[in-house]
C-alpha cells in the first residue's frame, strides 16, 4: 500500500482546476491518501488454521503492507506514517487486529469490500491504498490476508487525524470515479500462457500492485491500460518502463531479476527511491518458484535468457564529461565503470543509463541516493547529491558522458532538457 500518487495528484489538480463542472471538480479534488477505518460491526468467523494464517503473512508482505502503514520507528502495522501531499497531511492508520484503534472489528466482508471495491466502512477509500489492483485477489487469498491481520497482536495506537482542507477532504466523488475509472474483475488466467507466467501475472498485478505506479495515468487518474507498465513519474523518479520488450532491449535474464528483487542490486544496477521499501519489505521475501514466476511474466517467457556482455564503449577524453565523471564519480564507481561491492553499483550496464530517458541519471545526480541495507552481506554507501555544485552545463556534460560510455543510448542530452527534468524533479520539494 504505497504512498504512489503525490506527483500526479499536483499534475491532475494543475489540469483540472479551471473546470467549472461539480462533478469533474469532485473527482479532481476527492483523490487524496486514505486507508481503513475502524468498524463497529461484529467480527465474522474468521480462519484460526496456522496455514492459512501463513500463508496469509506470506500474501501481506508480498502485497507490500508493511511500508505503509508503519512509521519511521514505529510498531509494524499500527500507522501513522505522514504522507505530505499539496493538500495537507494524510497518516496511514493502523491495521493491527486490535479492536478499538485498528481493524479487529472489520467483518470478513467489510474487509474484501475495502481490498476489492474501495469502500471501507466510514466510506470510500482514497485510491493511494491500491484496491483497482487488489480487487484482481481471489477470494481464498482475501481470506487468508484476513485471517493473518486478525491474528496479529492488536496494539492500540490512536489514529492520527488527516490535516486535508476542504474540498480535498470530500470523498463523494470517488464513487462516481469507481463507476468510471475501476472495473472490480477478478484475476483469469491466459489459457496461452505457461502456469508460472500466470502465476507472475497475478503476483505482479494484484499482490505487487506494480501498475500502479509504472503505468501511466489518465486525466481522470485512472491507469491507462492501452499503456500497461510503460512508466510514469512518481514524486520526482521516473517508475521505469518495464514492458518485457523494453526488459529484453536492455537484456534482463531471470537471474538479474532475482538478485535485484532479493539483494536490490544486480549487474543492472541497484533498486533506489520508492523501489527500495518494496524490495525490502515485500519482494526480497517471494519463494525461489514465486521470483521465477515474476521473472517469467515481465520477460514473457520462461526459457533462460542469456547475458551478453556488458557495455563499455571506452573513454573519450576529449568530451568535457570526462573530467567530471573522473572527478565526481570514479571514486566510488571505479575508473571504468566496474563499481565497487558494498559501496556503489557499476556504471558498465547500468540499466538507468541505458533508459531512453535520462530522467533519472539527472535526479540521482541532483538529488543522491540514501544508504541501502538489505542484509549482513549486501549494503551501498549513500550517493551524495549535486545540486549546489554542479550547474546546468556540468550536468548536460556528466549526463551525456555517462550515456555514451556505458550505454547504448546517444550523448544528445541539451541544456534545455536539463532545465525541464530539474522543474519535475523538484516540483515537490
Amino acid at each position: 500500500m504505497k504512498p504512489l500518487y503525490l506527483y500526479h495528484l499536483s499534475r491532475l489538480v494543475k489540469a483540472r482546476i479551471k473546470l467549472s463542472q461539480n462533478l469533474l471538480l469532485t473527482l479532481g479534488l476527492s483523490l487524496g491518501l486514505g486507508l481503513f477505518a475502524c468498524s463497529s460491526n461484529a467480527a465474522d468467523e474468521v480462519s484460526t488454521n496456522s496455514s492459512d494464517i501463513e500463508r496469509g503473512a506470506y500474501l501481506m508482505k508480498i502485497g507490500d503492507c508493511v511500508a505503509c502503514h508503519t512509521a519511521v520507528g514505529g510498531r509494524e502495522l499500527t500507522g501513522g506514517l505522514p504522507f505530505e501531499t499539496p493538500f495537507g497531511a494524510v497518516y496511514s492508520t493502523n491495521i493491527t487486529s486490535d479492536k478499538d484503534t485498528g481493524i479487529g472489528k472489520y467483518s470478513y466482508d467489510e474487509f474484501f469490500d475495502a481490498m476489492h471495491h474501495g469502500v471501507g466502512v466510514n466510506g470510500n477509500l482514497y485510491p493511494a491504498m491500491p484496491y483497482t489492483s487488489y480487487s484482481l485477489l481471489s477470494d481464498e487469498d482475501t481470506k487468508a490476508i484476513y485471517a493473518y491481520l486478525m491474528s496479529t497482536k492488536p496494539i492500540k495506537q490512536a489514529n492520527l487525524d488527516n490535516d486535508v482542507s476542504f474540498p480535498f477532504n470530500v470523498r463523494f466523488g470517488l464513487k462516481a470515479w469507481n463507476l468510471i475509472a475501476h472495473d472490480a474483475e477478478k484475476f483469469a488466467p491466459k489459457k496461452d500462457k505457461s502456469e508460472p507466467w500466470n502465476r507472475g501475472n497475478y503476483l505482479v498485478n494484484a499482490l505487487g500492485h506494480c501498475g500502479e505506479c509504472h503505468t501511466p495515468r489518465d486525466s481522470l487518474f485512472a491507469m491507462e491500460q492501452d499503456k500497461h507498465f510503460q512508466g510514469a513519474v512518481i514524486e520526482g523518479l521516473e517508475a521505469s518502463d518495464i514492458t518485457p520488450a523494453e526488459l529484453n532491449r536492455q537484456n534482463w535474464t531471470h537471474d538479474d531479476l532475482k538478485s535485484l528483487f532479493t539483494e536490490g542490486y544486480s549487474r543492472k544496477g541497484t533498486v533506489f527511491g520508492g523501489m527500495y521499501p518494496v524490495v525490502y519489505h515485500s519482494f526480497s521475501h517471494l519463494t525461489d518458484a514465486d521470483m521465477h514466476a515474476v521473472s517469467s511474466y515481465l520477460l514473457d517467457t520462461d526459457e533462460t535468457v542469456a547475458a551478453k556482455a556488458l557495455t563499455f564503449n571506452g573513454h573519450q577524453r576529449e568530451l568535457p564529461g570526462y573530467n567530471l565523471y573522473m572527478g565526481y564519480c570514479a571514486g566510488c564507481h571505479s575508473q571504468n565503470g566496474e563499481g565497487r561491492p558494498n559501496v556503489a553499483p557499476a556504471m558498465a550496464g547500468n540499466a538507468t543509463l541505458d533508459k531512453a530517458s535520462p530522467h533519472n541519471v539527472v535526479a540521482v545526480m541532483l538529488k543522491g541516493i540514501k544508504s541501502q541495507h538489505y542484509n549482513t552481506t549486501t549494503s551501498f554507501y549513500a550517493m551524495p547529491g549535486y545540486a549546489d555544485e554542479l550547474s546546468d552545463e556540468q550536468l548536460k556534460d556528466l549526463t551525456n558522458y555517462l550515456r555514451v560510455t556505458w550505454s547504448n543510448q546517444p550523448g544528445d542530452v541539451d541544456v534545455d532538457t536539463i532545465h525541464d527534468l530539474k522543474e519535475v524533479i523538484f516540483e515537490h520539494d
